[in-house]
């Protein structure tokens, strides 16, 4: 099947890009962190691949490294979650701390996401748990409730739920709750300094 393409993004919709691949354009459905770090007139990009096959349509899921292919195949094992599903889950937050609230069994964490209850959070931590690896569970749970208040500090000063995914991805260096919430309202608020 088809595991990897590399070319020239031409196009960026909501949910997908096109790809030139030698004068072919592949539809590819990628996660709004990946629309947004890929530079539409930026040279040659190469993208991991996921071809889904079903009764009436091929659909390709690009990513950009292998860790991101593995978790989304893990997802799409699930009864229940489709590969959509499983690109809303993998829009919510990095890997690492799906992972983490995963490993932790923070099935809250993973009900942020439009069109997944507690039942299908409950089968994901339960079908994952081993898969994803035991991680250091102090400083998992700590992290994991660190970036949950910070989402909650944010949609409280009136933020929506995405907005504040947006702004708190990448803090990860902050430490602290009130340097996360911090460094969120500056990117919130346009302030880059």
């Amino acid at each position: 099947m088809i595991s990897q393409l590399k070319g020239q993004i031409i196009f960026k919709g909501e949910k997908f890009l096109i790809l030139d691949v030698n004068g072919i354009g592949y539809k590819i459905y990628v996660s709004q962190d990946i629309l947004r770090t890929l530079n539409k007139n930026g040279g040659d990009t190469s993208l991991w691949t996921h071809l889904a096959v079903r009764e009436n349509s091929l659909d390709l899921y690009g990513f950009l490294n292998q860790v991101e292919l593995d978790f989304f195949e893990m997802l799409i094992t699930i009864s229940g979650i489709g590969p959509k599903s499983a690109l809303g889950i993998m829009n919510i937050a990095p890997i690492e701390t799906l992972r983490r609230a995963v490993s932790s069994g923070d099935t809250s964490y993973l009900t942020k996401v439009s069109g997944i209850g507690k039942k299908i959070a409950e089968k994901i931590v339960l079908e994952l748990r081993d898969k994803v690896g035991s991680l250091d569970s102090d400083s998992n749970s700590q992290g994991l409730t660190e970036e949950t208040d910070a989402l909650e500090a944010l949609r409280s000063l009136g933020y929506s739920n995405q907005e504040a995914r947006e702004a708190l991805k990448g803090l990860e260096e902050f430490e602290g709750l009130s340097a996360k919430v911090k460094e969120a309202l500056k990117r919130l608020s346009g302030d880059n300094n």
